[in-house]
């Protein structure tokens, strides 16, 4: 198990001399904020969230290419952040895969391997392992400029895994594949992972790639891990209002806030959630009711929230249509619809009723107002 306890990153102050990429960076602002984090033995666990979140910093931290302002980290038991990269029991796929144009596929994977002074029988034996693993010993003799991205990609994977590491970091590996190599190089990754029964850590910003990998996942947002759970528990029932409306397609409502239970609209019309009190709001605060596409209707239910709406726009999306639609001067819902439950009189312009269950509303006060309090579904 690796843990990470009440980490914190400054980058301190820009020198004056400084580029305006590095007065960026080292803005005298935390790029981490006190983060704890567990990570359990053989889970592909994945840090998400949007650039300048933390994320990939938390990752160097991790692999000891960077040094935390304070923290500590833990490797069974065993605080390692004292220790040098190359002690660690880890190794890092980067972003950019920079292998080494002048050697084979072969030489690049043994590179490290001969840096070790490992012998050569143990050495061919452990690349043809990796590559092989890979699906790429057939090309133990090719130069790097004659592969693919995919197969470039492989092939620092392959470099990595050869170490045999405990922890496999990964910053962003897949980001300059196309899109069907990404999907394709995903379920690679999944099934590698599933097969070597070690640790992955993923970094990603792509929401879709992180859900189709991972065991578990943490969101990360200005430095602070908002919310660690499994794909399934980040889409039904996200903890914080920044999860809410980072994770997934979410339709919102504002106003504010009545009770643990509801939100007024500034038109008076109440938004009711029946759900779980996660914290303590006073009456009045500006607040946020959430809910998915998806469990949105059209139509009247007396048990669900129910609004007037006007149809704003329409799209055929194959399995549903998907509905804009206006409540208010200012407020904005939307709506996947499946095709046997639209009629004629669903068009743009029209009016209707969209009705969803309380059950189905995450309701947060507003970041703007302090510490943002959220309610949702019981656990």
């Amino acid at each position: 198990m690796l843990r990470v306890l009440n980490m914190f990153k400054n980058f301190g102050s820009p020198a004056r001399n400084a580029t305006p990429e590095d007065r960026q960076r080292e803005s005298g602002v935390n790029a981490l904020n006190g983060v704890s984090l567990e990570i359990k033995t053989g889970e592909f666990f994945s840090l998400l969230g949007p650039s300048g979140c933390g994320k990939t910093t938390l990752l160097r931290i991790i692999a000891g290419f960077e040094t935390a302002t304070s923290g500590e980290l833990f490797w069974n038991e065993h605080r390692i952040d004292n220790l040098r990269p190359q002690d660690r029991p880890f190794n890092m796929v980067f972003q950019r895969y920079a292998l080494f144009p002048h050697l084979t596929v072969f030489e690049n994977v043994a590179f490290g391997l001969r840096v070790k002074h490992v012998d050569d029988f143990t050495l061919r034996k452990r690349v043809e392992n990796a590559l092989s693993l890979v699906g790429l010993w057939n090309y133990r003799d090719r130069l790097p400029d004659t592969l693919s991205g995919g197969q470039a990609q492989r092939i620092a994977v392959a470099r990595a895994i050869v170490n045999e590491p405990k922890i496999l970091l990964l910053d962003e590996p897949l980001s300059a594949l196309d899109q069907k190599m990404r999907e394709y190089m995903q379920t690679e990754l999944r099934e590698l992972q599933r097969r070597l029964g070690i640790t992955f850590i993923f970094v990603t910003h792509d929401q879709q790639e992180a859900f189709a990998l991972s065991d578990r996942i943490g969101v990360m947002n200005n430095g602070n891990l908002e919310q660690v759970a499994t794909p399934e528990e980040l889409y039904e029932r996200p903890s914080t209002h920044f999860v809410a409306q980072f994770v997934g397609s979410m339709g919102s409502i504002r106003g504010s806030a009545v009770d643990q239970h509801s939100l007024q609209m500034p038109n008076g019309q109440l938004i009711r959630g029946n759900i779980k009190n996660m914290g303590i709001v006073q009456p009045g605060v500006q607040a946020e009711a959430f809910v998915r596409p998806e469990k949105v209707q059209l139509g009247s239910s007396p048990e669900h929230n129910a609004l007037r709406a006007t149809v704003l726009n329409m799209a055929f999306k194959g399995l549903h249509y998907e509905l804009h639609l206006g409540i208010g001067p200012e407020q904005r819902l939307r709506a996947f619809v499946p095709p046997e439950k639209m009629n004629s009189e669903v068009h743009v312009g029209a009016s209707v009723t969209a009705h969803f269950s309380p059950a189905d509303t995450f309701i947060f006060s507003c970041p703007s107002m302090g510490s943002a309090v959220a309610w949702g579904p019981p656990t």
